[in-house]
């Protein structure tokens, strides 16, 4: 069975079955939704049954690979394995989008296409952590956008429209610099073009070439992380999406920008990752500094969610940064953990929205009486963001903190510097969070809507947050959960870069 292409199966599953959903009836709103929501039950199950029973997680190298010749005359191939790097992300995908996908259930607006974009965007995010190719690795990142630009530009606040356009042209203009920096790799050294990740992992480039390469492929990883200052459509986009659309660039989306420069700039190249890894540590350290204050200044619930998230962020180039084993190890639990604290954020935003139809917070006060349940998830969620110990938050900002202790590429002046800037950034998170959980559950409350009639969260919406919840405590009191999942390549890969250098 070790033979069977378990990932041609689970990487377009998606995409075929919401094409079927045209046709269900026209008014078969619950049907929809209850077979999109199995779709991706049923995809998330296969993919925790193929990792479990036929993925070796002490082997660093690329697994259950499958190669197909697709287009002969440019030796395309459909190109496809996991490591231990990817399957995080690929698992952590299925997680968020089934539960994305059940949030997503009062949507009446044209559901069919709704439902559609949701399992589209599925089998996209789980394609781009699987390719082993480079031409079908931009084959899978780039399309994968159309499907999140749907659905904010139909689905959405009154900007919806102004925050689509900008949603594309950040990320499609960014990802210009993939396609050019691969085929440069591909065509350098050889007679003959290859596209195959394994080669080009082997090939060693010129020092100047090497770091064209490597300036050539961050643009479309920080806009995806996002960077300071390539994070403005974040804002906007989650400020303007339905929440369960919000669920997925938060919980999925942002981690594509960290794996990136894992993948490529370290694993690839690494003579420049040497050089340019300072920068990281920097760039990481600005952005910790600019967006922690900002959530200060916003009404708007989600941009505030997402202005924290940016913030956060931050933590993961300086992990990459440090280049050191517990640093790296750090910086990946950051990307996936957090992406679980953001999507439930959102969550809890849309339930809070979907009751009382306002997302400032100054109007929201007074409603932890008739909201208790909500509340006392909303009060959950933002402590596991604030690095409190024994949530998933507080292992990945510790262990990139303890990474830059053992890091001998950084003097003891720097490593005091960007320790502050760390608490800085830990110490603004209560400050913007806790006052926010205050104003809206208990505060004055300027608009004059009754709340006493206020629902409550119900069954399913407290079901998503439990399911969300479990993870982020499991992870806090027992990163041993998933931190063996990437333990061994995240030893090969600096080992590797030993050996190139």
């Amino acid at each position: 069975m070790s033979n069977y292409p378990w990932l041609t199966i689970i990487v377009p599953l998606p995409i075929p079955a919401g094409s079927s959903i045209p046709l269900f009836p026209y008014r078969g709103n619950k049907i929809v939704r209850w077979y999109t929501s199995g779709i991706c039950l049923s995809e998330f199950l296969l993919i925790t049954y193929i990792f479990c029973y036929h993925f070796n997680f002490n082997n660093p190298f690329i697994q259950l690979k499958e190669d197909y010749n697709w287009i002969n005359p440019i030796d395309f191939h459909w190109r496809l394995g996991i490591d231990g790097l990817s399957i995080g992300l690929i698992s952590s995908t299925g997680f968020v989008t089934t539960l994305a996908t059940s949030a997503a259930w009062p949507v009446t607006r044209s559901p069919r296409l709704f439902h559609f974009s949701m399992l589209a965007m599925y089998g996209g995010q789980v394609g781009s952590s699987a390719p082993q190719d480079t031409s079908l690795s931009f084959f899978m990142w780039e399309p994968e956008l159309i499907p999140v630009h749907l659905p904010l530009s139909m689905w959405g606040g009154k900007r919806r429209l102004y925050a689509a356009t900008k949603f594309i042209l950040y990320t499609a203009g960014g990802s210009i610099f993939l396609p050019i920096g691969a085929l440069t790799m591909s065509l350098y050294g050889s007679d003959e073009p290859t596209l195959d990740s394994q080669n080009l992992a082997n090939k060693s480039y010129p020092i100047v070439l090497e770091i064209v390469l490597y300036l050539s492929f961050p643009v479309a990883y920080a806009v995806k992380l996002p960077i300071f200052p390539l994070h403005t459509w974040l804002p906007d986009t989650h400020g303007e999406a339905h929440y369960s659309t919000c669920m997925l660039p938060a919980g999925i989306l942002l981690k594509m920008g960290g794996y990136g420069p894992i993948r490529i700039n370290m694993e690839l190249l690494p003579h420049a990752h040497s050089i340019f890894s300072p920068w990281l540590v920097i760039v990481g350290a600005i952005q910790i500094v600019y967006a922690a204050p900002i959530p200060l200044s916003q009404r708007n619930l989600k941009r505030r969610i997402a202005y924290s998230s940016v913030s956060h962020m931050g933590f993961v180039p300086i992990g990459i940064g440090f280049v050191t084993d517990i640093g790296l190890n750090g910086a990946i639990p950051q990307m996936i953990p957090h992406g679980l604290i953001g999507a439930a954020l959102f969550s809890l935003a849309g339930t809070s929205y979907d009751r009382i139809r306002t997302l400032f917070i100054d109007r929201m006060g007074g409603i932890a009486v008739s909201m208790p349940k909500t509340f006392t998830m909303f009060s959950s969620f933002p402590v596991a963001s604030l690095a409190l110990p024994g949530m998933s938050g507080f292992i990945s900002e510790l262990m990139v903190s303890l990474g830059m202790v053992g890091s001998r590429n950084y003097s003891f002046t720097s490593k005091i510097i960007i320790t502050v800037i760390e608490a800085i950034g830990i110490i603004l998170t209560p400050i913007y969070s806790l006052p926010m959980l205050r104003q809206m559950f208990y505060g004055y409350k300027v608009s004059n809507a009754p709340i006493s009639h206020i629902m409550d969260s119900g069954p399913r919406e407290i079901l998503i947050l439990i399911r969300f919840l479990l993870p982020i405590v499991g992870i806090g009191f027992y990163p041993d959960l998933v931190l063996p999942l990437w333990n061994s390549k995240v030893d090969f890969i600096l080992s590797w870069d030993l050996r190139k250098r």
